[in-house]
């Protein structure tokens, strides 16, 4: 599956450029001109990697990586630093703030796609490894949902009335997390990826302001998003 990636930079040359550059590469490219944009872009399409320019307007890239790195949706994203300030100094300011990779402009193209294959590449077996460290987590979701699941009839539905745009695949994924599967199980049960399964989840959280699968179950069994 290709990568899903998110470029923000408020120069709409290099910006065209990047994005032609990035998409001739299989990349998924979705563009902001600014952080303000990125952030409302990061939220209702999740990405697998963001680049950023540091010198922008109003909220520079330190400050929307910092926003980046408080929500614990995003806090491991793989961010890439663009910038035309090459100095040390700067560089380690931008390690420090907790980017992923620093590229002075101006840069080879070849050289961006190389270091963004390697950090989506170092992701994915991240997360692969991942999966056989956090069984106890998953197996404490699997039982609150299954919980809220027993308790259901005594779960008062909301008066108020919330109206939540769900596409097709979202309210798929929501009335199998409902059910309590785990994404490796909604993946095989949808016929797609597990990456996009967590991309979906983590539209759902955004939609419905929840943080874990627990909260999301219990709002979505309030509000009727589910049945």
């Amino acid at each position: 599956m290709p990568g899903q990636l998110l470029l923000v930079d408020d120069e709409p040359g290099l910006r065209e450029a990047v994005q032609a550059y990035l998409e001739d590469s299989e990349f998924n490219v979705n563009v902001a001109s600014n952080a303000t944009e990125g952030w409302e872009k990061l939220q209702s399409n999740p990405p697998d990697l963001v680049i950023t320019d540091i010198m922008m307007p109003q909220v520079d890239g330190y400050q929307f990586l910092k926003q980046m790195r408080e929500d614990p949706r995003f806090k491991s994203l793989p961010v890439v630093f663009l910038t035309a300030r090459g100095m040390t100094k700067d560089r380690i300011q931008g390690y420090q703030a907790g980017c992923d990779a620093y590229l002075s402009k101006p840069f080879d193209p070849d050289e961006l796609v190389a270091i963004v294959e390697n950090l989506l590449e170092r992701r994915a077996s991240s997360e692969k490894g991942a999966e056989g460290t956090d069984i106890e987590i998953i197996a404490r979701q699997l039982a609150e949902i299954q919980q809220i699941l027993k308790q259901r009839p005594a779960i008062a539905q909301s008066d108020t009335h919330i109206k939540i745009d769900l596409t097709p695949r979202e309210q798929s994924v929501l009335d199998l997390v409902a059910q309590g599967l785990m994404n490796k199980e909604i993946a095989r049960r949808l016929e797609t990826s597990v990456r996009n399964v967590e991309k979906y989840v983590s539209r759902l959280f955004s939609k419905t302001g929840t943080n874990s699968r627990t909260e999301l179950v219990r709002y979505a069994l309030e509000h009727g998003l589910t049945k």
